[in-house]
């Protein structure tokens, strides 16, 4: 009996590295690696959203101090933030009686001079399916003649183009003509995985300013970065559903006073659910950005939702969009129908 008890913990002693190791393997296989969460961060409609020929001109120079300090506030923030970004130049934006603006001007060079990129949003936030193919090239030459010269100064070179409101052609045939012609002058397409409606937000926004109405001020930024923290999260999920993975998002913003006063925040909140920041150039090396876009409809959707389009998902791959609240829109005063 004696020799039985030896043989068997004999035994166990030699079972006991193999089933440790055996343990181990299986916490291993329960711990599920993290997604690579990476998004790239754009803003349209620089050098300011609400900055035009028709804005009402200080006694010097010609942008309001508030548009100034609301500029300054949103490069600050995403100085301090240290997060890449890409601006989408609106040329005309620069312009006073026809004639481009220093002090407009060096709203631009201030993004440059911060270390964030600057790409071709046409000269006048041009409608392509309204004004059709020709003028629309047309107003992309605009832009470029202005900011080729720009960037010229700091030995670059534009790369990128964004479709204003995400309006890429009512036909195959234009939306190919139109990748031709960018093609030939250099450019690429700037898609976006992530839409939003912070315009929405931000014109509700502007008004609680203009009123000097600070509790609404309050309330519309402590319910904004939640919104937009809801639209990452779906289009994360909406991603992972379509291709098996975490894509490297694009996101579209604007060059508006309520992403100044929020920015930092909502990078805060992004760092806290596991993303890295990057540049547009990284995010569009993953190979979903080779897929096919073949849509042709005027809603500025995600290119997320185009690729199911042309994948054949069904619609209710589309289900659960987050929304704005129907008392931003109220106080928006745009129509519901604008979500």
């Amino acid at each position: 009996m004696k020799r039985l008890l030896q043989r068997a913990c004999m035994a166990c002693a030699c079972l006991l590295p193999f089933t440790a190791a055996m343990a181990q393997s299986a916490t291993t296989a329960t711990v599920a690696k993290p997604p690579d969460r990476r998004i790239a961060i754009t803003f349209d409609d620089l050098p300011w959203a609400t900055l035009d020929s028709n804005t009402p001109l200080p006694a010097h120079g010609t942008v309001p101090p508030r548009i100034a300090a609301e500029f300054t506030r949103l490069l600050q923030a995403i100085k301090n933030s240290g997060t890449p970004a890409i601006g989408f130049v609106n040329s005309a934006r620069l312009l006073v009686h026809g004639q481009p603006q220093p002090d407009r001007v060096g709203m631009l060079d201030a993004w440059l001079d911060a270390g964030l990129e600057l790409g071709n949003h046409t000269a006048t936030h041009v409608d392509l399916h309204a004004v059709g193919k020709q003028a629309f090239e047309n107003d992309i030459l605009a832009c470029d003649a202005v900011l080729r010269p720009l960037l010229a100064k700091r030995d670059l070179q534009p790369h990128w183009f964004r479709h204003p409101y995400l309006r890429t052609g009512r036909t195959l045939q234009d939306k190919a003509a139109i990748k031709t012609f960018l093609t030939r002058h250099g450019y690429r397409i700037a898609p976006v995985t992530i839409t939003d409606s912070d315009w929405i937000w931000a014109a509700a926004y502007a008004k609680a300013l203009d009123s000097g109405d600070t509790a609404m001020q309050a309330k519309l930024r402590a319910q904004y970065v939640p919104y937009l923290l809801r639209m990452v999260h779906y289009f994360e999920h909406r991603s992972t559903k379509l291709l098996g993975y975490a894509l490297p998002q694009v996101m579209l913003l604007h060059a508006n006073a309520l992403n100044a006063d929020t920015y930092a925040d909502f990078v805060s909140r992004l760092h806290a659910r596991g993303y890295r920041f990057v540049s547009l150039d990284e995010a569009m090396r993953d190979p979903a950005y080779q897929r096919a876009d073949t849509f042709t409809g005027a809603l500025g959707t995600s290119w997320i939702h185009r690729w199911a389009i042309a994948a054949g998902w069904s619609w209710k791959f589309y289900d659960g969009e987050p929304t704005s609240p129907k008392w931003v829109i109220d106080l928006a005063g745009v129509p519901a129908y604008s979500e």
